[in-house]
């Protein structure tokens, strides 16, 4: 009994070196093959974008291909799940909007992965702030007389939407709540969908992202009356925020981000998120982000999972306010 308790606790011993001497050895030899990452949304828009520029990047970077594969579903599923099984060596990558580990959680009522425990965040790629727009055919300037002319003719005025459980609605029913206002929801399939809409009048107001429709503002088929941010956005500072008009508390905001499977070592953490960092100041991404109104976010790996835990907290409180579900 004594010799096996003797080698259990050499074995176990053993086990704690490798697990404490492996992550440095992981993250100086890393890459040792070509990476996989894996994009959660369809080819062809912005999040997809982004992933294939720091894909390039990269590549040069590592001297290792990187190939961006698209696995889009409902949920984020495919893609999460591909990820959240693979082997935490970093050469399974994962790239989606912030709604996977946020706001998902809270509209599905079972999910094939579980984003807080079974993904390791990495870096936050980019912070997009939407702005609120009024098809100009109705008489709305700014955010005091959207609630005016909702608050008049209750259930008159609609606003369009990406989709159920998307911030383009979680956030309009927050700004309903705060302001006591009736104002109808129409969903629709995603971004450039819902900016026809608004374009044709089919819907009035929307909350959209500033590159979608400052386009359509120059040539006078949208106004744009508010940024819905904290803060007022850096490409557009003379616009008034919502909460500065009026809505104290109100705001919205969407990122992108990489995240890695579960129980990856911290120093092989540190070095993808560094190596993708050098990416994102790079000229090509900052120029990407200027022409798609995106914001560089610089926090920390664990500066990111805080991130994640407050906005899961903040979208699960107003999930269950606005009574969303999507089973």
């Amino acid at each position: 009994m004594r010799d096996c308790s003797t080698k259990a606790a050499l074995f176990a011993a053993a086990l704690a070196l490798l697990a404490t001497t492996s992550g440095p050895a992981i993250a100086q030899t890393f890459p040792s093959r070509t990476v996989k990452l894996i994009v959660a949304v369809p080819a062809g828009g912005v999040t997809d974008a982004m992933a294939r520029i720091v894909a390039q990047r990269l590549t040069e970077a590592w001297g290792q291909t990187v190939v961006v594969e698209n696995r889009p579903s409902v949920n984020y599923a495919a893609g999460a799940q591909s990820v959240a099984l693979s082997e935490p060596d970093g050469l399974t990558l994962l790239v989606a909007p912030d709604a996977m580990v946020t706001a998902s959680p809270h509209l599905f009522t079972k999910l094939p992965y579980n984003p807080l425990t079974e993904l390791t965040p990495i870096i936050v790629l980019c912070r997009i702030t939407p702005v609120l727009a009024i098809n100009p055919a109705l008489a709305i300037h700014n955010v005091q007389e959207l609630i005016a002319a909702a608050k008049a003719k209750p259930g008159s005025l609609n606003y369009g939407s990406f989709g159920v459980g998307h911030y383009s609605h979680l956030s309009m029913e927050d700004f309903k709540q705060r302001t006591g206002t009736d104002i109808v929801h129409i969903p629709y399939r995603g971004a450039p969908q819902a900016t026809i809409a608004l374009i044709t009048g089919d819907v009035g107001v929307e909350l959209i992202p500033l590159s979608s429709v400052e386009a359509h503002e120059k040539d006078g088929k949208i106004r744009i009356i508010a940024a819905a941010g904290e803060k007022r956005a850096v490409l557009r500072p003379e616009l008034p925020t919502v909460a500065e008009q009026g809505v104290p508390g109100f705001s919205t905001t969407g990122w992108f981000a990489m995240w890695g499977p579960a129980n990856m070592a911290p120093d092989l953490v540190k070095r993808i998120h560094a190596d993708v960092a050098k990416v994102l100041e790079l000229p090509q991404s900052r120029e990407f982000f200027q022409t798609n109104s995106f914001e560089r976010v610089g926090l920390t790996p664990d500066q990111f999972g805080q991130l994640i835990q407050d906005d899961f907290k903040h979208w699960g409180t107003l999930i269950k306010a606005v009574g969303a579900k999507l089973d």
